[in-house]
């Protein structure tokens, strides 16, 4: 749903022509009329129902659809027109990404004293403004918790969602939501204090655990314990500003979330001088995370994405925040890329030189992971989320 300033709506005309021709041969005894049929249908570009805990319903796109039955089979064609606008020129207009994000989960995304935003996902929240707009700063991020992230999304009240979100299939069918390339590969883990001398999950055996609540997190917890016949008692919070003071203070006697933000909170906790923490070495589901725009605007979706790989592509290359930009070789694939080749960029909604503004401005994705993800622990040797050429999964379509 395209909600934004005077953005145009989105829609789909699909034309259907039909002809049928019967002529007599020349010794036939029968004989036909010539007919045609001309069907128009107009679809709607917009998901109209959004179910599940974290969803709200979305308003239908401003379309009428008009159904007329063909009476004969024939061939179609069939032509997609968009209307100029949407949510790309929307933006473009406004000079601003509205982001959402998390304020909360180190390493990802927090708040910090002075009020700025820091984190993994915030970089790409840069890169997204910097590959579109130019400018890494020209974002406002506003704030969500799980629960209120997909509404946010459908209502318009943020253009992308990039916070710690899980690509899943009934959140790709029912949020209404078009989830992008993949940032960050996870996987849910559960953490104990060191001393309960808990090593595996049998050892949770009726225990309380703290998980947050409209999550796969939840989901995944209650499916991997259920389908072990292991009892336990979920304790379930909004956010982790509340989860982790009552996992503190002992309220429970674990906690389950992704293994990336276990990390974060056990290097916190620890840093912070409270009890050692430990990780349970089994990862108990797959958690692919990364940006998310509303389903039906393939112009936002498309930009938003290129704007997004052109870090780990830049990364490929060789190419980082400091070199980008002073590139003086004769690589074609690396000067189409820079811009200075086919004009691809064009074809997408994008300025030519927009992999330049978002890796010089923000980083490649080794600079934006070490300044984030490394420090919580998290090393990138090893890791899916090292480069498919270092026995990763970070892979992006060819930039030609």
């Amino acid at each position: 749903m395209i909600s934004r300033g005077s953005a145009s709506t989105w829609k789909r005309t699909a034309t259907a022509v039909m002809a049928l021709g019967l002529v007599a041969g020349a010794c036939s005894s029968s004989s036909g009329d010539d007919s045609s049929d001309t069907t128009d249908e107009t679809i709607e570009g917009a998901d109209t129902d959004v179910g599940g805990d974290d969803a709200s319903t979305s308003e239908p796109a401003e379309t009428e659809p008009t159904d007329t039955d063909a009476a004969d089979d024939t061939g179609d064609t069939v032509e997609v027109v968009q209307t100029e606008g949407g949510l790309l020129a929307a933006v473009q207009d406004a000079g601003v990404v509205k982001c959402g994000a998390n304020e909360a989960l180190p390493g990802f995304g927090v708040v910090d004293s002075a009020g700025e935003y820091a984190g993994f996902d915030i970089d790409f929240c840069k890169v997204v403004a910097a590959g579109i707009l130019g400018d890494a700063e020209a974002v406002e991020y506003v704030s969500l918790n799980a629960d209120a992230r997909f509404p946010a999304l459908q209502s318009g009240e943020v253009d992308v969602l990039i916070r710690n979100t899980t690509w899943t299939a009934s959140r790709d069918g029912d949020q209404g939501g078009n989830f992008l390339f993949t940032t960050f590969y996870d996987g849910q883990g559960v953490m104990v204090p060191e001393d309960s001398g808990i090593t595996d999950l049998e050892g949770l055996a009726d225990a309380s655990i703290c998980v947050l609540s409209g999550t796969t997190t939840e989901l995944n917890l209650s499916s991997v314990f259920t389908a072990r016949g292991i009892n336990y008692n979920p304790v379930v919070f909004d956010d982790n500003t509340t989860l982790r003071p009552a996992y503190e203070e002992g309220q429970c006697e674990a906690w389950t979330a992704d293994a990336s933000a276990l990390a974060s909170n056990k290097a916190a906790i620890e840093d912070e001088g409270g009890a050692a923490q430990f990780i349970i070495p089994e990862v108990i589901s797959k958690e692919p995370l990364g940006p998310v725009v509303v389903d039906g605007d393939t112009e936002w979706a498309q930009a938003v994405n290129w704007a997004v790989m052109a870090p780990v592509q830049a990364w490929e290359f060789g190419l980082d925040s400091s070199n980008i930009g002073s590139y003086d070789g004769d690589d074609p694939n690396i000067l189409t890329f820079l811009g200075q080749g086919d004009d691809v960029a064009a074809t997408l909604g994008l300025p030519a030189d927009y992999a330049v503004q978002a890796v010089e401005q923000v980083g490649n994705y080794q600079e934006i992971y070490d300044a984030h993800i490394t420090p919580i622990g998290l090393s990138l040797e090893g890791s899916p989320n090292n480069l498919w050429t270092e026995g990763g999964l970070m892979y992006v379509p060819p930039f030609r």
